[in-house]
């Protein structure tokens, strides 16, 4: 017999009607052995997610020193959880002591845990599945970095000896026992790493979409969906901005070569989106356009640039002086742009960063862009394939799109520009149409 690992998100445990698809997608494959599950998410638009209602709880534990009345709604939606699933668990003490641990908890990574960890033991014992607490397999270093041959080894020996599991998603622990999380959406890279640990033969990541679409549907109509998706195209489209799956979540199983299939819990006849080392739609030119607003452009000018040598080092560690990460650096012979997301700029560290370069580097003529968005084009077909470049940028051109910005990496496998916010949705349905509509039609 397989063994399939399911991570199930935010939608998918909701509430109970919907954890009652979740249990019943379980049951209907044998080889879905070992579940990990996200905190439940928002039953409707108005809604609350439960990981930002603890965060809220930890704000007031630090404002006031307790956080029983913010804690007060959380535990009304999991006690009614467990009521309409007719869960015959002492779930009122339980919630108790995560109240308690939550006010004398040192910081947010504790609070925030607790959904993952009520839902898990609830879903654990709706199935009669035994629940394995993440902490206890999912190791962190006292740094915070992830300890992952460590993780692999102790995941792998506890779980050997569990027929089937629940495992909390999002976080684990340090050397003393402190809890640590991974960033948000951190549930995708747990079931990547149980995968890993059962050597699983596929990782099935249930959610709300049936897998990844070709463009964001907010912005082309009924795009086509994407059947197949190598780590390399996942990890680029992931980056900017498609959020179907966490970005890192592909590292653990990619060293086993484990595919995972994007599944839609709400429909789960749909085939998805499988995600491979290599796909097989060798033929495809496009395999999807995603892109985010929010960047701002430093222009630096300066004549014999180019002669200068270390000139890009010296910018960079300005950058790196006032923790200012880039995402681009386009340079022309005495020209140098660095792209940053103007959420790195704030608290006045854009000013910062050009008086010292002012200072340091003397240019001629310094000039910063706002309001810049990055659009990716992406696909393995891309690569030494002749006049793609040409059919993108004709493409922008005749939907009267200035290009602010354009980088292609050595690969080949994507094609990044950066255009106006105010051109942003037009710029993506123009090389949408270009490269994807006519084979969809």
């Amino acid at each position: 017999m397989g063994i399939k690992v399911c991570k199930f998100g935010g939608t998918s445990m909701a509430d109970a009607n919907a954890i009652r698809c979740v249990a019943n997608i379980i049951k209907s494959d044998d080889e879905r052995r070992y579940v990990v599950v996200s905190a439940p998410g928002k039953r409707y638009s108005a809604d609350a997610k439960i990981t930002d209602m603890l965060y809220a709880c930890y704000a007031a534990v630090k404002e006031s020193g307790d956080c029983t009345e913010c804690f007060k709604s959380i535990r009304d939606r999991y006690m009614e959880i467990a009521r309409d699933l007719k869960i015959d668990i002492d779930l009122a003490v339980l919630l108790d002591n995560v109240r308690d641990n939550i006010n004398k908890s040192k910081t947010p990574d504790y609070a925030a845990s607790c959904g993952e960890y009520l839902g898990a033991v609830i879903v654990a014992a709706y199935l009669g599945y035994t629940f394995v607490d993440a902490k206890d397999i999912i190791k962190f270093n006292d740094n915070g970095t992830f300890n992952e041959e460590y993780t692999n080894d102790i995941a792998s020996k506890t779980l050997a000896g569990v027929e089937r599991a629940v495992i909390p998603g999002f976080y684990g622990a340090m050397p003393k026992g402190l809890v640590k999380t991974f960033s948000r959406g951190g549930s995708d890279i747990t079931g990547s790493i149980i995968a890993r640990a059962v050597q699983a033969d596929v990782y099935e990541n249930w959610t709300d979409v049936s897998g990844f679409m070709t463009a964001d549907p907010r912005i082309v109509h009924n795009p086509a969906p994407i059947s197949e998706l190598s780590y390399k195209e996942l990890r680029e489209l992931s980056y900017m901005g498609a959020s179907v799956l966490h970005p890192e979540s592909i590292f653990p199983v990619k060293y086993k070569g484990i595919p995972i299939n994007i599944k839609n819990t709400f429909a789960p006849n749909d085939r998805g989106t499988f995600i491979l080392k290599e796909v097989s739609e060798t033929d495809r030119l496009v395999t999807g356009i995603a892109g985010k607003k929010g960047f701002s452009s430093i222009l630096i000018e300066k004549s014999l640039m180019n002669t200068q040598i270390g000139f890009a080092r010296r910018v960079l560690s300005i950058l790196e002086r006032y923790g200012v990460s880039f995402e681009h650096t386009p340079s022309g012979i005495d020209t140098y742009s660095v792209i940053v997301a103007d959420s790195e700029l704030v608290d006045g560290k854009l000013e910062k960063v050009m008086n010292d370069i002012n200072k340091e580097i003397g240019p001629d003529h310094i000039e910063v862009f706002r309001n810049l968005s990055l659009i990716a084009t992406v696909g393995h077909g891309m690569a030494y394939k002749p006049g793609t470049a040409g059919r993108l940028f004709g493409a922008l051109s005749k939907a009267n799109v200035n290009v602010r910005m354009i980088d292609q990496g050595s690969s080949e496998l994507n094609i990044i520009v950066a255009v106006s916010n105010d051109d942003y949705e037009r710029a993506i349905q123009s090389i949408y149409h270009e490269f994807i509509s006519p084979i969809a039609q």
